[in-house]
């Protein structure tokens, strides 16, 4: 018999997740790619590319592993080219930068591919097929996504968007991907109340009195 579950990807995201670690992330990662835009201006457009993807990756790090320190969330240290984790709950948390709609570019890392191992444990969440297999998770990946512009000619100073991202234990698709801006309303949403479905019931004559004031 297949195993029930209330928990999706969206409710482990909330549970593990405090709301002031989200938005201390969205707000460093902007920080950061404005930084590191200020810091490429004035090199040649031949270099200007480059340059600016270079600083975004250290830059955006650095804010991403201020914000992780401020939240107490576990940072890695800060070391050359390596990517910054963090833990809150079951999640270890970490994050990279696409050009707007290059999501496959995340597989690039080997590092992330097989950090997503281990989001196994909750692929059954959006493949009912494999209720009979889920077994709460001690440890799951999410990944803090900003997609820039392809051209430094449209708003190449911040993020097109940032999303919160869930990968399969390939890192070949999402089990779950949204804006930040609307995940971040999920915290505001109150769980819609439960019908108590046992209600008792008074028996047919039960409260009813007789004539002589007696109940019946």
């Amino acid at each position: 018999m297949a195993m029930q579950t209330q928990d999706t990807i969206a409710s482990l995201l909330l549970k593990n997740i405090p709301r002031e670690i989200v938005m201390g992330i969205e707000e460093a990662l902007f920080a950061g790619a404005q930084r590191a835009y200020a810091a490429a201006r004035g090199m040649d457009d031949g270099h200007l590319p480059h340059v600016v993807g270079q600083l975004r990756h250290f830059h955006m790090n650095e804010s991403f592993h201020r914000a992780l320190t401020v939240s107490e969330a576990s940072p890695s240290p800060i070391r050359g080219n390596g990517i910054v984790i963090g833990r809150t709950g079951v999640f270890t948390l970490a994050r990279f930068n696409i050009p707007d709609g290059f999501w496959i570019n995340g597989r690039r890392s080997c590092t992330r591919r097989q950090m997503s191992v281990a989001n196994k444990a909750i692929e059954p969440l959006v493949q009912p097929e494999l209720f009979e297999d889920y077994v709460p998770p001690s440890v799951a990946v999410a990944f803090f996504v900003a997609s820039f512009s392809r051209s430094l000619h449209i708003k190449p100073e911040v993020p097109v968007s940032i999303q919160i991202a869930v990968p399969d234990r390939y890192m070949r698709g999402w089990l779950f991907r949204e804006q930040m801006d609307t995940f971040l309303q999920r915290y505001e949403q109150k769980p819609a109340a439960q019908d108590d479905l046992a209600m008792p019931k008074l028996k047919k004559n039960i409260g009813k009195q007789g004539k002589d004031g007696t109940s019946q």
